[in-house]
């Protein structure tokens, strides 16, 4: 079908026409072998009716839907006999009169393989992939199309809906009463996708509400038995309980059809289990599929609030630097209003459009989500305006590797987060051991915007830290167009050439030679008398370079900082041994590698420096306590760590009260790791923490100081005399840190946010 639509549209054959023409198409070849047509009607009438090369089969494929689309009683009595074999099919499917499409020999033999293919093999759920070959990758992108596979759309209307009806059915038994009043309230089920793309979610929310409704039909006519007749009219459930919203007309339209033939397969289910055929052609009742903007039209008008159950789908993903400007200009027509909105996901409009919709009713609303919502300086804009409407988290999916049936696409980290405005009992938490792993479930007292079993907490972005500790800072940042940054072969042919300035360079460090032991230069001028200056020519040069790429700059700050070309914009260098925090590293890394530098070295923006930091503070930042927090807490440079001082250092609960004998084991546990470290000269901090080839020695190490750190908090909670926290897990460690972040900023004045900035980082 893909080659067919490629051909076509070579041809000059394309746009709104060709997108309708293969919806049509695929009704053809499903209904063929389902039981719609008389079997092989469709692939016969191309094979005997049509010339071989092609030339007429526009004519009679126009005939054909003509024909699909008019009454028996209102056809023809001349109507050609092979065409008269026909159903009306209605629906509006085949109503719409198209331009001919010219086919030649090769056209026809595409139509006539697709057609050689057993149909009814074929699930509707899969259409979407199917189609998405249809779309290029850029365009892809773009709408952030995730196609969705089975498995994955049922982890969402699992816990939303599906689980919550299976489990009322199992305690209904076989009541008739209760049966009769259940399987009403199954016809009365509506459901939104406000970001429906080809339909997928709705396809299967569609079909395993007819299986449920199926198991119903089987208890009532085990109790009824002969009595039981007509079995079409006793089906509920049918596709104009579905609604959806698609920005692009083609996956809009292939949504509609795959309702439509989904129904017909449940049908024949239907039909199967009680001997009598069942078939609800002519098309009467439509999903309502409606082609637009969903975060620009009024969802009421779609389907009144009023009737809707559920809101679910997978809204388009894209980062706030990642979005295009119609994106962006569609996320502030809904977020606008929220301070900080700028830094939204594209996504996190479907959730405060859907919310909003919802205010007032029962409807439980669960989007698939990027995972950065619930990380970093999202989680106090999104989240803050979600508590404040009255919307809990019911369940969640943790992070996981979301799975696409369609060929070609890259997988993704996801969320799935539900909300009702009632608070649920239990709440359900599903959490991976990996983000390719299986689902083990939690039942959570509570679920917070972060996603862990703690109390409702919104961290702000602090400026200072709220523990007495030393302060976190970035490095330096020379705003210099990279004029006074050198590789090792460049600092020595420029020495080689200007030896007076062998003295004015220092290490440069940003995360990438922090992490991966590369070797960069910087040339610092800061304090370089003025007479030094002027005796090396080759310096100046470079200096006048810095000075006329600030000059030239758009921003304002940085010309002004043209007045001392001399002089960073940011200038960070402590004067004693210092600890560096790159601000990215790998997902794949248990620990983020942090170390002490000396003050020889100058550290770029690309890291974060603790300059008054003791082998204690190494100690507790480089521990599985500290990263359970930034794992959860801080957010994402695509699947990576994200390092911030405002969210995850400076909100972090250090373990106080700290006796004397726990500072001890923390230092001498930070040491061992340092020393473990230093056993391998030639390994890069890469090297020593890939998972793979992490030396024995230093997960020995790091697990002495994970027991020294635990045992810190764990003696600090006795002293104050408060109960003794779990601390065997990552998600043990984070809920006790919430709670004692809870208690330790309950008596707080509150936090004025600081104005989120842009970010910046790279992966290593």
């Amino acid at each position: 079908m893909g080659r067919l639509h490629d051909a076509l549209k070579d041809a000059g054959f394309d746009g709104h026409a060709l997108e309708v023409l293969l919806v049509r198409l695929l009704f053809c070849l499903f209904a063929d072998d389902t039981g719609i047509f008389p079997r092989h009607a469709f692939s016969e009438l191309v094979a005997q009716r049509t010339s071989a090369d092609g030339a007429d089969l526009g004519p009679w494929l126009a005939q054909l839907f003509q024909t699909l689309n008019t009454p028996s009683e209102k056809r023809q009595s001349t109507l050609d006999a092979q065409l008269a074999e026909f159903p009306y099919v209605n629906g509006k499917l085949f109503g719409e009169p198209l331009p001919l499409a010219n086919f030649n020999t090769a056209m026809r033999q595409q139509l006539l393989e697709a057609a050689a293919l057993d149909w009814s093999r074929i699930s509707p759920a899969i259409f979407g992939s199917m189609f998405q070959s249809v779309m290029d990758a850029k365009a892809r992108r773009n709408l952030g199309a995730h196609y969705t596979s089975e498995t994955n759309i049922l982890k969402l209307i699992g816990p939303l809906f599906l689980d919550g009806l299976k489990a009322e059915l199992a305690k209904i038994g076989t009541h008739e009463a209760r049966l009769r009043e259940f399987h009403n309230k199954l016809g009365t089920l509506r459901l939104l996708d406000p970001a429906c793309g080809c339909g997928n979610f709705l396809v299967i929310a569609y079909r395993e509400l007819r299986l449920i409704e199926l198991e119903v039909l089987k208890r009532l006519y085990a109790t009824q038995g002969s009595v039981f007749t007509r079995v079409g009219e006793h089906v509920l459930v049918d596709v104009d309980q579905f609604y959806g919203i698609e920005i692009e007309e083609f996956p809009a339209q292939i949504a509609q059809v795959a309702l439509w033939l989904m129904d017909h397969q449940m049908n024949l289910q239907v039909a199967e289990l009680f001997g009598e055929y069942f078939a609800r052609l002519p098309l009467v009742k439509s999903p309502t599929i409606v082609h637009g903007n969903a975060l620009r039209i009024d969802w009421n008008e779609v389907v009144p609030k009023e009737k809707l159950s559920y809101i679910l789908g997978n809204p388009p993903f894209g980062g706030s630097k990642l979005m295009s400007e119609e994106q962006r200009a569609d996320l502030l027509a809904v977020a606008g209003k929220l301070k900080g909105a700028g830094v939204l996901d594209f996504v996190c409009a479907w959730h405060l459009k859907a919310t909003a919709y919802a205010a007032g009713t029962a409807i439980g609303i669960a989007f698939v989500s990027t995972n950065s919502i619930c990380q970093g300086e999202q989680v106090g804009i999104l989240w803050g305006e979600l508590l404040a409407r009255g919307w809990h988290i019911a369940f969640a999916h943790r992070t996981f590797r979301w799975n696409n049936e369609a060929k070609g696409v890259a997988a993704v980290h996801c969320i799935i987060v539900g909300m009702s405005r009632t608070p649920p009992h239990p709440r359900r938490l599903f959490d991976y051991e990996t983000v390719g792993g299986e689902p083990q479930e939690i039942a959570a007292t509570n679920i917070n915007p972060y996603l862990v079993d703690a109390p409702d907490v919104l961290l702000p972005n602090r400026s200072k830290p709220l523990c007495d500790v030393p302060e976190i800072g970035i490095g330096n940042k020379p705003i210099d167009g990279g004029y006074y940054l050198f590789t090792d072969d460049e600092k020595e042919a420029f020495i080689a050439k200007e030896p007076g300035s062998a003295p004015w360079f220092r290490r440069w460090l940003g995360s990438d030679e922090f992490i991966n032991g590369w070797q960069r230069w910087c040339l610092y001028l800061r304090d370089c008398p003025p007479s030094t200056l002027r005796s090396m020519p080759t310096v100046l040069e470079r200096v006048e370079a810095v000075q006329s790429f600030r000059l030239n700059s758009t921003s304002e700050p940085t010309r002004k900082i043209a007045e001392t070309p001399t002089r960073f914009h940011v200038e960070n260098a402590p004067e004693s041994p210092y600890l560096v925090v790159p601000k990215v590293s790998s997902e794949r890394r248990l620990f983020v590698p942090i170390g002490f530098e000396q003050p020889s070295t100058l550290s770029s923006d690309l890291v974060f420096i603790v300059s008054e930091a003791t082998p204690l503070h190494f100690g507790v930042v480089q521990s599985s306590m500290h990263m359970a927090w930034l794992r959860n807490v801080g957010g994402r440079l695509k699947s990576d760590y994200r390092y911030s001082a405002g969210i995850v250092y400076n909100n972090f609960p250090w373990p106080e009260p700290l006796d004397a004998k726990a500072r001890a084991a923390i230092e001498a546990a930070a040491q061992a790791v340092l020393e473990a470290r230093a056993a391998f000269p030639g390994s890069t901090l890469a090297d020593l923490y890939d998972p793979l080839t992490m030396p024995p020695a230093l997960v020995k190490a790091h697990q002495q100081l994970d027991r020294a750190v635990d045992a810190a908090y764990l003696a600090a909670e006795k002293a104050a005399g408060r109960k003794a926290p779990k601390l065997g897990s990552d998600a043990e460690r984070v809920a006790f840190l919430f709670e004692r972040y809870q208690a330790l900023t309950s008596l707080l004045p509150a936090v004025k946010p600081t104005k989120p900035r842009a970010k910046r980082g790279s992966t290593t």
